[in-house]
């Protein structure tokens, strides 16, 4: 399989162009289907050690059933597949430009859950608008030892988010593993009171958010991933859900712009339109370089041909 590596923000995105499985064709949700089903062997090798890491992020380009769309495209990570991702739909569009595969400065992808568009702002920044994001649950209370109650918001921004604002221990890169535990832990506390996305999806994603005005950000945020790795970037389908998150609580109007800052300092500009029927359709503004091209290789005879499971 050949592949190219970009970051986003300082998140990993592995993009497959060429070699990947055969899904049969379809919409991309019968895609994934397929791809999670018969092939999950692939995600395994092109994301675990010891070809990949538990931060790096897989987009599979698949031909889209959209004559619009440039390219449709799979996310997966180390625990599974993601119906969306926004750092690597900036990472899978400077890509493409960087194969001179973009036929204009706007992109469209195809993605599981809807078609975005991404316009070209350089050879190493781009725009996404995301699908529509909205607040599904608003000022949830969850339980955890060691904290008092934390309030949050049920968010989608293209995945299922829990929005904390965080009070607590600093959202600084020394802290990262007291606020992976601590994130760990509303996750947890979530699934065993049942809390959930619409139709009992499964909330995957927590992000803690704090003042960032040290550093002229509008807030910092902290995002624990499925696979329980820290998003680097200030993450994409989470700025979408936080801005929904804001145009609900009436805290940010459209056309205004959110700087969203990552743990590491990664930095989104990120605003919101409102579409015909009302919804929050997200901005984000990010910049991804290219760092590497290769080919994947696995051998029968390997025994980490499929990658080294997690503990």
């Amino acid at each position: 399989m050949r592949y190219i590596d970009s970051h986003t923000e300082g998140e990993p995105t592995r993009v497959v162009i060429s070699g990947g499985p055969d899904l049969g064709g379809g919409t991309l949700k019968q895609q994934l289907a397929v791809f999670a089903r018969d092939f999950d062997d692939v995600r395994r090798a092109l994301i675990l050690e010891p070809r990949g890491s538990a931060a790096l992020v897989g987009a599979l380009l698949c031909p889209p059933t959209d004559p619009e769309c440039e390219a449709g495209v799979i996310f997966f990570n180390n625990a599974g597949f993601l119906g969306m991702c926004g750092h690597g739909s900036i990472g899978v569009a400077v890509t493409l430009a960087y194969l001179g595969r973009a036929r204009a400065p706007q992109i469209k992808l195809e993605t599981p859950v809807g078609v975005v568009t991404l316009q070209m702002n350089g050879a190493n920044e781009a725009t996404l608008e995301n699908v529509p994001s909205f607040v599904h649950l608003a000022d949830v209370t969850v339980a955890i030892d060691g904290y008092p109650p934390l309030r949050g918001d049920v968010g989608w921004g293209g995945n299922w988010f829990f929005l904390v604002d965080w009070t607590h221990t600093p959202i600084r890169p020394e802290c990262i593993p007291q606020l992976t535990q601590v994130t760990r832990q509303i996750r947890r506390a979530l699934r065993e009171r049942g809390i959930t996305g619409a139709n009992g999806a499964e909330i995957d994603h927590i992000e803690l958010f704090c003042s960032a005005a040290d550093t002229g950000s509008d807030s910092r945020n902290f995002v624990l991933c499925p696979g329980d790795e820290y998003d680097r970037s200030p993450c994409g389908t989470g700025t979408s859900a936080k801005l929904a998150c804001l145009a609900a609580h009436g805290q940010l109007k459209p056309g205004e712009v959110w700087t969203q800052e990552s743990v590491i300092g990664g930095r989104f500009q990120a605003s919101y339109r409102l579409d015909a029927e009302g919804r929050v359709v997200p901005a984000i503004r990010g910049r991804a370089y290219i760092c590497a091209e290769g080919t994947l290789v696995r051998k029968p005879e390997d025994p980490f041909r499929n990658g080294i499971p997690a503990p």
